[in-house]
C-alpha cells in the first residue's frame, strides 16, 4: 500500500472505532502515535545507539536498556510532546476555561429562574408569552455558558414544567427549550467559535463580529415562529389568566427587570463589546466575565463553597476534554497530512469540477451527518480542518464557512435519531412526555435553521458587514 492509501485507512479505522463508543481524544492520540511510528520510522536512528553499545561490548541489561531507548527514538514522540505543549500554550484556547467558569457560576447562582420569571411577566401580553420568555432566557443563558446540555437541562427543569402546567402543547414547549438551548453555539461569546478560531487560524474577534447578526437572525426566526404559531393556533400556547401572572405594578416590574435581566445582559454585552472593539483580548474579557459571574453570584447571595467547587470541577473537566481533543486531533492530522492523506482528498475534491455552491452543500451535508454521532467540539477539531485547505480553491472565505458551520451544528442537536437536545430534555422531563413528541416539536425549529442558512448564503453581507465596519476589509 502507498502512504496516501495508509492515511485513508487510518481515517477509516478512526471512523469505525468511534462508532463503537471509544473515547474520541484518546483514539486520535493512539492512532496518531501508531501510524506516526510507521510514518516517521527510521531504522538508522532507531538502531544507531544499539549498534554502538554492541560494539563497545555492553552487557545484556545495558543492551536491553539501549534497545528500549531506541524503540522510543522516533519523531512521532517528539511531535506528540510538541503538539501537547502547543495546545497548552495557545493563547486563544486560554479563554475557554474562563468562559466556561463564567457560565457554570451563572448556572449555579439562581440567576436563570429570576430571569425567566421576570421575562414572563414582562411579556405576558404577547401571544405565547411563556415560550417567548423561555426562548430569550435560553438565548441569554446559552450565550453565557455555551454548554448546550447545561442550558437544556436547567431550562427543562425550570421552564418546561411551567409551560406544561400552563397547558402548552408538549411538542411546542419541547421545541422551544431544545432550540433555545443550542443558540450559545452561534451567538458570541461562543466557546465553539473560539475552538474554530484555534483550528482555522481565523481571527476570533472577526468571528465574533461575523456571528452576531446571524445569531440574532436565527433567534429572531425562532421568535417569529413562536409568536406566529401562537396567533394562528392558540391552543398550543394558551393565554395566561390574570391569576397566573397577577397585576404587577409598573415600578415593581421595572425593578424586577433591573435586578434580574439587566445584570446578566450587561455582563454579556460588556464581555462581548470589549472583545469586538479591541478594549481587551478574548482571554482578558473572559477573565473579567468570570469575575463578573462571581460578583453576580455574591450579589444574589447564591455563592457557596459547594457551588464554587462544582463550577471549578466542571470547568476543568470540560477544558481538559477540549484540550486533549486538540492534542489528539493535531497529532492525528499531522500524521495524516505527512502520509499524503490531505493531499489525496484535496486532489479528489478539486478533480470533481464542482461549483462553490455544490462544495458548500456537500461540506455542510457531511457536517450535518457527522452531528449525529459526534459532539460539536469533535467535528470542529477533527473534521472541519479537512475542509479548510479546500476553501481557497472554491473561493470560500473561512470566516463565512465558520459561521455556516456554527449554524449547521444547531441541527446536530435537533435532528433525530441522535438529537442530543431532545435526549437532555427527555432525561429530566415528566414520564408522560414521549421522546417522539420532543422530536416532533424540534422539527419546525430545524426548518428555521435551514432557512437561516439559505438566507445567509444569498445575503453574505449579514456575516461580513459588521466585521468590515469595525475592522475594515
Amino acid at each position: 500500500m502507498t502512504d496516501p492509501q495508509i492515511a485513508i485507512m487510518m481515517l477509516g479505522i478512526f471512523i469505525l472505532i468511534i462508532f463503537f463508543g471509544f473515547p474520541i481524544a484518546f483514539t486520535l492520540m493512539a492512532l496518531g502515535v501508531i501510524f506516526g511510528y510507521y510514518a516517521y520510522f527510521n531504522p538508522g536512528r532507531m538502531w544507531r545507539d544499539y549498534d554502538r553499545a554492541l560494539e563497545a561490548g555492553a552487557g545484556n541489561w545495558e543492551l536491553l536498556e539501549t534497545w528500549i531507548g531506541g524503540f522510543f527514538n522516533n519523531r512521532i514522540f517528539d511531535l506528540f510532546v510538541n503538539q501537547t505543549y502547543s495546545v497548552m500554550a495557545n493563547e486563544v484556547l486560554t479563554a475557554v476555561p474562563l468562559f466556561l467558569f463564567m457560565g457554570y457560576i451563572v448556572e449555579r447562582a439562581n440567576i436563570v429562574d429570576r430571569l425567566f420569571s421576570t421575562l414572563y411577566i414582562a411579556a405576558k401580553r404577547l401571544p405565547g408569552a411563556m415560550a417567548v420568555a423561555a426562548l430569550i432566557t435560553c438565548a441569554l443563558f446559552a450565550t453565557a455558558t455555551g454548554i448546550v446540555g447545561a442550558v437544556v437541562t436547567l431550562m427543562g427543569l425550570l421552564a418546561f414544567p411551567a409551560m406544561l402546567k400552563a397547558r402548552y402543547n408538549t411538542g411546542f414547549a419541547s421545541g422551544v427549550i431544545c432550540a433555545g438551548g443550542t443558540l450559545g453555539i452561534l451567538i458570541p461569546p461562543s466557546i465553539m467559535l473560539i475552538v474554530y478560531a484555534a483550528a482555522s487560524g481565523v481571527s476570533i474577534v472577526r468571528l465574533y463580529a461575523g456571528a452576531l447578526l446571524p445569531g440574532f437572525l436565527l433567534a429572531g426566526l425562532y421568535l417569529v415562529y413562536i409568536i406566529g404559531r401562537s396567533i394562528l393556533q392558540p391552543s398550543v400556547a394558551p393565554k395566561p389568566s390574570e391569576e397566573d401572572v397577577g397585576d404587577i405594578p409598573t415600578a415593581r416590574l421595572i425593578l424586577m427587570v433591573l435586578t434580574s435581566f439587566v445584570p446578566l445582559a450587561v455582563l454579556i454585552m460588556a464581555v462581548l463589546g470589549s472583545i469586538l472593539f479591541g478594549l481587551a483580548t478574548p482571554t482578558e474579557a473572559a477573565s473579567a466575565g468570570a469575575l463578573g459571574g462571581l460578583a453576580l453570584a455574591v450579589a444574589y447571595r447564591a455563592l457557596t463553597w459547594q457551588r464554587l467547587r462544582e463550577a471549578v470541577y466542571l470547568t476543568m473537566k470540560t477544558t481538559a476534554m477540549v484540550c486533549w481533543l486538540f492534542v489528539g486531533s493535531w497529532t492525528f492530522s499531522s500524521v495524516f497530512s505527512y502520509l499524503g492523506g490531505e493531499h489525496l482528498i484535496t486532489e479528489f475534491v478539486t478533480g470533481l469540477d464542482i461549483s462553490p455552491l455544490t462544495f458548500l452543500i456537500l461540506a455542510q451535508l457531511i457536517i450535518f451527518l457527522l452531528g449525529w454521532p459526534l459532539e460539536w467540539s469533535e467535528i470542529i477539531i477533527i473534521f472541519v480542518p479537512i475542509f479548510l485547505p479546500l476553501l481557497p480553491h472554491f473561493g470560500v472565505d473561512p470566516l463565512f464557512f465558520g459561521i455556516l458551520v456554527a449554524l449547521n451544528l444547531q441541527t446536530s442537536f435537533l435532528t433525530p435519531p441522535m438529537a442530543m437536545s431532545a435526549y437532555y430534555l427527555k432525561g429530566i422531563a415528566p414520564p408522560h412526555v414521549q421522546l417522539v413528541e420532543i422530536f416532533r416539536g424540534c422539527m419546525p425549529f430545524l426548518a428555521m435553521v435551514f432557512l437561516a442558512m439559505v438566507v445567509l448564503y444569498n445575503i453574505p453581507g449579514i456575516v461580513f458587514w459588521l466585521p468590515e465596519v469595525i475592522y475594515g476589509r
